[in-house]
């Protein structure tokens, strides 16, 4: 069994539990295939018994052949290893070290049993939709998806930005607003949630868009089928905007029109067999803990 391993620099309180990832895997003799720079990262911190494969790009972990890439970090790790796993359909599951773990969700102090459950196949597979962002200029190249959220926000000035949004090219509406948020299930939970919008579960076949402190206050979240296309036009004061995926980030200006929609493939998250999509809302939205209830 071969096991991707992707990270981030991370401070030294983390070392002893990316030690204890790479002790377990030796223990279920898994050969670990770890990122390049990551690689380079924890070189003479974490000890290995032989020097392991490494592998820079996308390419080389598609002809890798690994069987699970694994995230140690936060949920900003993860949305970095999305976009380092692509469209290859390979198995994805996040070691948090950071503080939510929304997709992260395997604590660091479970990190033998969940090893364990990987070297055992004793877990299933959760599909999870993304968007894809196009225009003219080929922005963000072949990683112009998301699998949170596409977001258009103002840059560098406190004046409003007008965006006009387009529903299969039918005018739609005119949003006055810092930006807008247009997100997937699995991003309804994230930056969308923080504005207002709502919870939507995965695999509902959805996408959210939701206006970042509107104008006007009667323009709320519209949740739409993701079989639909949205297309914007930007106008505003400023001559620059900011258009993310997930973590990545491109400066745009009013002459570029905007597209996005559902992209082409799906990203498999495991899902250990103790744990599902309501026990995590209920566990990191904190939901029901009230000491009046008790």
């Amino acid at each position: 069994m071969k096991i991707a391993i992707y990270g981030r620099q991370f401070n030294n309180s983390v070392l002893p539990y990316v030690q204890q990832v790479f002790d377990t895997l030796v223990k279920y003799n898994i050969e670990p295939v770890i990122y390049q720079k990551y690689s380079e990262f924890i070189s003479g911190k974490i000890f290995f018994p032989k020097k392991p494969q490494v592998f820079i790009d996308y390419n080389e972990l598609v002809s890798c052949k690994v069987d699970v890439v694994i995230s140690l970090g936060g949920d900003g790790t993860m949305l970095d290893t999305v976009s380092l796993i692509r469209g290859s359909f390979i198995p994805i599951i996040g070691i948090n070290f950071g503080r939510l773990g929304f997709l992260a969700s395997i604590n660091k102090d479970d990190i033998q049993p969940a090893i364990a459950s990987l070297f055992n196949k004793d877990y299933s597979l959760d599909s999870r939709a993304l968007l894809s962002v196009e225009s003219e200029l080929n922005l963000f190249g072949d990683e112009n998806f998301a699998l949170n959220d596409v977001t258009i926000h103002k840059r560098d000035t406190s004046a409003m930005m007008i965006i006009h949004a387009y529903l299969n090219d039918e005018f739609l509406n005119s949003y006055w607003a810092d930006g807008l948020i247009l997100a997937t299930p699995t991003g309804s939970t994230a930056y969308s949630l923080s504005c207002g919008g709502p919870i939507i579960f995965p695999r509902s076949g959805n996408m959210v868009v939701t206006p970042i402190s509107p104008h006007n206050l009667n323009v709320r979240p519209i949740v739409l089928s993701d079989s639909n296309v949205l297309s914007f036009v930007i106008e505003g004061r400023s001559s620059k905007y900011l258009l993310t995926c997930d973590s990545r980030t491109e400066v745009i200006d009013t002459t570029v029109r905007l597209t996005v929609k559902k992209a082409k493939f799906n990203i498999n998250l495991i899902r250990l067999n103790n744990e599902n999509y309501l026990t995590t809302l209920r566990n990191k939205l904190l939901w029901g803990i009230d000491t009046r209830n008790y």
